[in-house]
This record gives structure tokens, sequence and C-alpha cells, in this order.
């Protein structure tokens, strides 16, 4: 027989790994993001873009396409070759997630902001935003 108690307490338990292990994925997911930027890595950030994404630089803004996106990043990257880049804030607010930094570049430094949202199992980036700091 089944006691009640004891079967209780095994799914809080395994509810309680469920969340752990799914709260590192996010974790890991901006990260990664974060990692992308440091290295001025275009590709490897459009593999968390959304399918559409809302880029905004100094001379343009508008909502692209993930391949056009990716492209817009890889000419932002080659014109402005990165150093590093500074969290100054991280976040997560009901299943988004948003980091605001300060890229630092060889023409420039850039506040820079990233909004991530979850879409599926998966968090993506729906938002990335350079503004000029000089």
């Amino acid at each position: 027989m089944i006691n009640i108690r004891s079967f209780s307490r095994l799914h809080l338990f395994l509810l309680s790994l469920g969340i752990l292990f799914s709260s590192f994925a996010v974790t890991d997911s901006i990260d990664e993001v974060l990692s992308a930027l440091k290295s001025g890595n275009a590709s490897q950030l459009a593999k968390y873009f959304d399918t559409r994404v809302d880029i905004s630089l100094p001379n343009r803004s508008d909502n692209f396409s993930r391949n056009q996106a990716e492209m817009i990043l890889k000419d932002f990257f080659a014109s402005n070759e990165v150093k590093s880049f500074v969290v100054k804030h991280k976040g997560e607010n009901a299943g988004s997630q948003f980091c605001i930094g300060l890229l630092q570049t060889k023409n420039g430094n850039f506040r820079t902001k990233i909004y991530m949202k979850q879409k599926g199992n998966q968090q993506v980036v729906q938002e990335i935003a350079f503004q000029s700091e000089d």
C-alpha cells in the first residue's frame, strides 16, 4: 500500500527539482547571449533571436527577421570591434529576462539593452538596443 505522506514528499521533491533545473536553463540562455555579445559574435547571438527582432542602433532602428538582424549586427560588430561588455543590471520578470550593460568597442561605448521572452520551451531575444555613450 502506498503511504500518502511519502508520496506527497516525493511529489514535492520532484517538483522542486524540476523548478530548480528549469531556472538554470533560463539563466544559461541569457548568459550565452551575453557571451556572444562579449565576443562580438553575431552568428552565435542570432541563435537566440526570435523569428523577428527589434534592433536599435545609433543610425538605424527597426523590426527585422532573424537573418536580417544577424547581418545588421555582423556589420555593426565589424565597424565597432568589441573590447568588452560590462553587465550593469540583469534580472527577470514574469518569465522574461533583461540585461542592461555597457558595450565597450574600439570606436566608443554603447549602453546596451537586451530583452528576452519565454517562447515555448526556450528564451528568445526579442529586442536588442545600442545607444552611443560618446
